[in-house]
């Protein structure tokens, strides 16, 4: 697997990530709105020891899930504040990628067989999904790590709810 990489807005903060991402969450949820600025955030999920910072060294912003009550560590530029990735309180061996961050935004797979889309019932309207995609309401797992019901629309899903 080629090495991909990415970084900030103004260069000073650059990493890389060495396999392929275990799976791609697309998430509509508020906390990711808010992060990105927009209607949800596609992460790449990899295991921790696939990144590494190559340049620079990240801020970071401690923020205790709403959902989870446990920490979510979010790393930025401290020059420009460009968020490059997330660690998890509650999963300290993955680290999910803010997709955008990355040179090629594009360069993993984002298909029906190995990602998902989270908490759609907090989408904004007119947000999307392509048909075939496993969907959960809220989160995929409850806090205890049980696995919550998925549904996969047949056509494409369109949010119609309003915020």
């Amino acid at each position: 697997m080629a090495i991909n990489s990415g970084g900030c807005l103004c260069g000073a903060l650059r990493f890389e990530v060495t396999e392929a991402p275990l799976w791609v969450t697309a998430c509509f949820c508020r906390f990711c709105q808010r992060a990105t600025g927009s209607s949800g955030m596609v992460e790449p999920i990899f295991i921790i020891q696939a990144y590494r910072i190559t340049q620079g060294r990240p801020a970071r912003y401690v923020h205790v899930s709403a959902g989870s009550g446990r920490e979510v560590y979010m790393h930025f530029c401290p020059t420009c504040a460009t968020k490059t990735h997330l660690t998890f309180e509650r999963w300290p061996d993955r680290l999910g990628v803010y997709a955008g961050a990355f040179d090629d935004p594009g360069w993993f797979d984002f298909t029906p067989e190995n990602s998902k889309f989270i908490f759609l019932d907090e989408a904004p309207r007119g947000a999307m999904v392509p048909a075939g995609f496993t969907c959960f309401h809220q989160h995929a797992a409850t806090l205890d790590g049980t696995p919550m019901t998925p549904f996969v629309p047949e056509g494409h899903w369109l949010a119609q709810r309003r915020i």
